[in-house]
C-alpha cells in the first residue's frame, strides 16, 4: 500500500519524509546554508541559494502537496505572503472577483495594493452564484474564495463557483486556513490554487508564522514558483521545521477542537446574552447541508454576537481561560474582537455591512476541556449585566 492510499490521519505522520535517510532520525533535518557548492561549472544540483531551495522546505512542500492531494506546494514567511504572492499572478487591466467577508489582511492588499498597479476588484457574496456570474467581466482572471469566511462563516459552493470559473476561463483560488485538509480538499473540487495561513491550525502552537500555497497543474506551479523566487517571502529552514512538527498533531488537534467547538456553539445559541452565533456545524446555519456536502466537518473557528462593544469589553475583561489575542488555530483557545483585530484594516461601513459589528466576537476553540470553557463563558456573560 502507498502512502496516498491511507487516511490522512495516517499520512500526516507517515510519508517520504517522516525519517532522515542519512541517519534515520525520526525528524527532518534543519539546513541552515543560505547557499550550496556545485561540483560542476555545467550543471548544477538541486539546490543552489536558498531562496530558490532549500532541503528543509523542500521535504514541507512535498509532504503538503500530497496532503492537499496536489502536485506542488510553496511555502512563505507568512499567510499573506502566500495569498499576495498568488494575486501577483494578475496583471495590469486583469479584474478580480473576491469573497466580501474576507480576511482583513487580504481586503487590505487587494483595495490598497493590487489597485496601485492596475488590477480591478469586485466584492460579491460568494455563497450566492448568480451575483458571482453578475460580477465575471471580460477582463476577471481570478476568483478569490474563503470558506467558511472569516469571520461571518458563510460557506460558498464551491463545486459552483469552480464550474462558473471554468466557464469563463478563471483560476479560482480558495483560502482553506479555518479547514485545513484534515476537514476540506479544496484541489479535489477542482479548485486551481489553495492557500492557508500555515501560522493557524497547521502550525497549530502559536509560535511560528507560515504560509502555504498548493496546486495540481504544472503549469500554475511554474508560475507560482517563479513568483515565490522573484519576491523571495520564503519561510526560514527552522520554521519549517516547526510546521512539519505541527502536522504531526494536527488530525488530532482539530478533531478534538472541533468536536469542543460544536458542543460550545450549541451551548451559546441557549445564552440570552449572545443575540447570534456563527458556526456551519449548526442546523439552523444557512450552510450547514452544503458544508457537509463539501467538507469532513465544521470546523473548530465559531463567531458570536453579543448587543454591543460594551458587552464585549465585559466579557473580554472577565473570561479567564482564552487569550484574547490576534490570531487563531492554535492549542490554546483565542477570543478574538474582528472590529478592532482581524477586520481592523476594513473602514466601520464595509464591516457593518458585511455583519461584521460591534459586538461580534470570535473563538477559535482549543484544547481546553469543553466544560471549562462553557463554565468560564458562563460567568463572563453574568459580568455583562452587572
Amino acid at each position: 500500500m502507498s502512502s496516498n492510499e491511507y487516511s490522512i490521519q495516517t499520512r500526516l505522520i507517515h510519508h517520504k519524509h517522516k525519517t532522515d535517510p542519512a541517519s534515520g532520525a525520526v525528524s527532518v533535518p534543519i539546513q541552515p546554508a543560505s547557499t550550496f557548492h556545485q561540483e560542476d561549472l555545467d550543471q548544477f544540483g538541486e539546490y543552489d541559494y536558498a531562496r530558490s531551495g532549500n532541503p528543509t522546505r523542500h521535504a514541507l512542500e512535498e509532504t503538503f502537496a500530497e496532503l492537499e492531494n496536489g502536485t506542488d506546494a510553496f511555502a512563505f514567511s507568512s499567510g499573506m505572503a502566500a495569498i499576495s504572492t498568488v494575486f501577483m499572478m494578475l496583471s495590469a487591466g486583469d479584474h478580480l472577483v473576491i469573497t466580501d467577508d474576507v480576511y482583513g489582511g487580504t481586503f487590505r492588499f487587494t483595495t490598497e495594493v493590487l489597485t496601485r498597479h492596475g488590477i480591478e476588484h469586485t466584492f460579491v457574496d460568494m455563497t450566492k452564484v448568480e451575483e458571482v456570474k453578475r460580477a465575471i467581466k471580460p477582463n476577471t482572471k481570478m476568483i478569490h474564495i474563503e470558506t467558511p469566511s472569516n469571520p461571518t462563516m458563510k460557506v460558498t459552493p464551491i463545486r459552483d463557483i469552480v464550474a462558473l470559473a471554468k466557464e469563463h476561463g478563471c483560476l479560482t483560488v480558495l483560502d482553506n486556513t479555518f479547514m485545513t485538509p484534515v476537514l476540506q480538499r479544496p484541489l479535489d473540487l477542482d479548485v486551481d490554487i489553495v492557500v492557508h495561513s500555515a501560522t493557524k491550525f497547521i502550525g497549530g502552537h502559536s509560535d511560528v508564522v507560515a504560509g502555504l500555497a498548493v496546486v495540481k497543474d504544472p503549469d500554475l506551479a511554474g508560475q507560482i514558483k517563479f513568483l515565490q523566487n522573484s519576491f523571495g517571502a520564503i519561510l526560514g529552514p527552522n520554521d519549517c521545521w516547526l510546521i512539519m512538527r505541527g502536522l504531526k498533531t494536527m488530525h488530532a488537534r482539530m478533531e478534538l477542537s472541533s468536536r469542543a467547538a460544536q458542543n460550545i456553539a450549541l451551548w451559546l445559541t441557549e445564552q440570552p446574552e449572545v443575540n447570534k452565533v456563527y458556526y456551519p456545524g449548526l442546523e439552523s446555519h444557512s450552510g450547514y447541508d452544503l458544508n457537509k456536502s463539501q467538507a469532513d466537518g465544521p470546523g473548530a473557528v465559531l463567531s458570536f454576537e453579543l448587543a454591543d462593544r460594551a458587552a464585549v469589553k465585559k466579557v473580554v475583561e472577565a473570561v479567564k481561560i482564552p487569550v484574547f489575542a490576534v490570531s487563531l488555530g492554535a492549542v490554546e483557545s483565542i477570543l478574538s474582537y474582528p472590529a478592532k483585530m482581524s477586520h481592523a484594516a476594513m473602514p466601520p461601513h464595509e464591516r457593518e455591512k458585511r455583519g461584521i459589528s460591534d459586538g461580534l466576537l470570535r473563538l477559535s476553540v482549543g484544547l481546553e476541556r469543553e466544560a471549562d470553557l462553557i463554565e468560564d463563558l458562563k460567568q463572563a456573560f453574568k459580568k455583562i449585566d452587572s
